[in-house]
């Protein structure tokens, strides 16, 4: 099992104290350098949100700005957009595909292709307002999604004149710097979306997984169809990525203290205000209202159950084998919350105690499906 962090410019409201704009500017450049160190860590893969309009929740719209520079500042980690949105009524397909390439460049080949379809009504209706139906933006997606190999791959692409949007014959340029194309991935919500990216060949990028018991439908969907997949690109980019927090410290009275103090449940609470088209569950409280702050009871007690990576490094490994046993290929550690200096307590400590005991192979999975295809 592969590792990974994920990042989204979470800057919440009683954190920005009486300069605003230094909160905002400090929440992002800590993100930075939580990157930073998790490639000195041995950590694969971060992964980038674009959003739009979402305050507190996510001031990450900007990514592929981002992902220039990581490309730069890192060596090892493969940087992922998490996601692009290639709808062309938010960003034109023509230039998804040229940012996509430029970065493959830019990285040395270590650019990993996301996409998704917006965040619920509030990001979605920015773009398409009058919208009736949200579900509509997936026929949008797949009227772009099959487009971009094309673009990569022929030397002229012979053009494309869809429902929602259209393009002559041109030049995309540039190609991606190696062959045949970076690997692509989709960031599915329910069964019936892990199932359709088997299908389609892509790689999963699980945000909305919260729990273990919720991975095996979803997973056995994915890999059950994975096997005969259509992919629309030049490989199947067989992967299950899910997204989960970590708190780990060399003494579980610290990680239970800091997870307190990081107040999690308010990230939680800004999931369900912004995501309305997921299930609302009946123990979430309607924004404004917030779910209850955690207590150390409550840590102590979710401890070592679950798929919670939080205590010492020997829970961290637990939990990590127990998301590794449900068929996750890669777990990705958002952060945020958590004190700067937590952060890479936690980071530090996963890439020594942890990591190598679960990921032995110096090469990233993508890199192999990526290298046997451009054979």
């Amino acid at each position: 099992m592969e590792f990974g962090l994920f990042i989204q410019g979470y800057n919440p409201a009683f954190r920005r104290g009486d300069d605003p704009a230094e909160a905002e500017h400090r929440a992002l450049m800590d993100e930075l350098t939580a990157v930073e160190a998790a490639d000195r860590a041995g950590f694969k893969y971060v992964w980038l949100t674009e959003h739009h309009f979402l305050d507190e929740y996510s001031h990450l719209s900007a990514n592929d700005v981002v992902s220039g520079y990581l490309a730069k500042a890192t060596s090892r980690i493969h940087i992922g957009s998490g996601i692009f949105n290639p709808l062309p009524q938010v960003n034109h397909p023509a230039k998804v595909a040229e940012r996509v390439a430029m970065l493959d460049h830019l990285t040395e080949g270590r650019f990993e292709f996301g996409t998704g379809r917006g965040a619920g009504s509030h990001e979605i209706l920015g773009f398409l307002p009058g919208m009736d139906d949200l579900s509509k933006t997936r026929e949008i997606w797949e009227d772009v999604i099959g487009e971009f190999p094309k673009m990569w791959m022929h030397d002229t692409y012979e053009g494309y004149e869809g429902k929602y949007w259209a393009l002559p014959p041109r030049k995309i340029l540039p190609k991606p710097y190696k062959k045949p194309h970076p690997p692509m991935w989709y960031a599915a919500g329910n069964t019936s979306s892990y199932a359709m990216c088997a299908q389609k060949g892509l790689g999963v990028l699980g945000f909305s997984v919260q729990s273990i018991e919720e991975m095996g439908p979803v997973v056995e969907a994915y890999k059950k169809s994975i096997v005969n997949a259509e992919p629309i690109g030049a490989y199947v980019n067989d992967n299950v990525m899910i997204t989960t927090a970590a708190y780990v410290r060399e003494d579980v009275d610290d990680a239970v203290r800091d997870m307190v103090a990081s107040n999690p449940t308010y990230l939680q609470s800004n999931v369900y205000r912004y995501h309305d088209t997921f299930p609302h569950p009946d123990w979430v409280p309607q924004w404004p209202d917030l779910l209850p702050e955690m207590t150390e009871e409550m840590v102590r007690a979710s401890i070592g159950s679950g798929g919670m990576v939080a205590g010492t490094p020997d829970h961290a490994l637990a939990a990590c084998q127990r998301w590794e046993s449900a068929g996750a290929d890669q777990v990705s550690f958002g952060i945020g919350p958590d004190s700067l200096e937590g952060t890479l307590e936690t980071i530090r400590l996963l890439g020594e105690y942890v990591i190598p005991k679960l990921d032995t192979d110096p090469v990233h999975r993508t890199t192999r499906f990526r290298e046997a295809a451009a054979k």
